[in-house]
């Protein structure tokens, strides 16, 4: 079995096929089993998917350590809390997508679901790309930090702003160049209905459909954060990759308790912003200080400080405030 053992991306190719075996028979799992019948996710049951997903996420740590070593667990676990973490604002935009189309709670999981799958593949894209780039040209990883810096930067001192998806370009071009329902059809993404003007059975885009084509087009945004900040904890493609869709998979999990709550850590922006300012300086940090690379075990134990303390904060002032409604529910229409 030769072929096993062939690099890709600077690792067998037994250990990405490992990979991704685990989390095909998570979906699987997921889907076919747990969710096969289109229920309705209560905050109970949303906490039991995520623990189990951060369990397992975690878990995956003991593998890395055996196969790679304590610097590659260091930065696994530290791209794994960044990356959670980073996806935090992903949360609350999948909420306004959800409220905006007033996407039924039974069928929500469903669009998480299909649209994970679009995250494993262009994540791996991207990071693909990122790897062939930074391992031809290093100096890339600078304009990565400074890109993280400035970024970090200007969430700091950013306005709240109206998230509004009645003008977003997308929904309007996708309803002028679609048929697309009003209505939901159940679970369906597409349905078959009559032309209004020829009578012809024509296949009709329904908002579920809408509602998972925004959440993928968000979920390209927030990479182009999120990506460059785990290049800078590790370059090791492998790492980055996995350490990336482990994260996903237990936040996405975790939106159904979450969404309620999401009040609750308004002011967490404030150590999202620290933490990119932190992750961007880390190799402009090394170079003055004539290290080969910022200490991973000095990198972690800063982001769950730098975490710990947003985290606390936002509560602190939060205490006793509640929810705010995202946006009216409509369909967009």
């Amino acid at each position: 079995m030769e072929i096993l053992l062939l690099l890709v991306m600077g690792k067998p190719l037994w250990m990405w096929l490992l990979f991704l075996t685990l989390v095909v028979a998570l979906l699987a799992f997921d889907l076919g089993v747990l969710h096969k019948d289109n229920h309705e996710i209560g905050v109970a049951e949303s906490l039991r998917m995520s623990a189990m997903y951060i369990v397992l996420g975690l878990g995956f740590s003991g593998f890395v350590y055996w196969q790679m070593g304590t610097e590659a667990t260091a930065q696994y676990l530290t791209a794994f809390v960044v990356e959670k973490t980073l996806a935090m604002d992903n949360i609350f935009v999948i909420a306004l997508i959800f409220g905006f189309f007033a996407v039924p709670r039974e069928y929500q999981h469903r669009v998480l679901f299909w649209g994970i799958l679009g995250v494993i593949v262009l994540r791996g894209i991207m990071i693909g790309l990122g790897a062939t780039i930074v391992e031809n040209y290093h100096w890339v990883l600078y304009l990565f930090a400074l890109f993280l810096v400035f970024t970090g930067i200007k969430m700091l001192f950013a306005k709240e702003g109206d998230h509004d998806l009645h003008d977003n370009k997308l929904v309007q071009f996708m309803r002028r160049r679609f048929h697309v329902t009003d209505d939901f059809h159940g679970d369906r993404f597409i349905v078959k209905l009559p032309d209004s003007r020829t009578g012809k059975l024509v296949r009709h885009a329904t908002p579920l459909l809408l509602a998972l084509v925004m959440i993928e087009i968000a979920d390209l945004v927030f990479a182009v954060d999120s990506v460059p900040a785990v290049f800078t904890i590790t370059t090791d493609p492998y790492l980055v990759y996995t350490s990336n869709i482990f994260a996903i998979l237990g936040l996405r999990a975790l939106y159904f308790a979450l969404a309620a709550i999401l009040h609750r850590f308004s002011y967490l922006k404030y150590a999202l912003s620290l933490l990119l300012v932190f992750i961007g300086s880390k190799i402009f940090i090394a170079d003055l200080m004539g290290w080969e690379k910022f200490p991973p075990t000095w990198s972690l134990g800063i982001t769950f400080a730098i975490l710990g303390a947003g985290i606390l904060f936002s509560l602190w002032k939060t205490n006793g405030d509640k929810p705010q409604p995202l946006t009216s529910h409509s369909t967009g229409k």
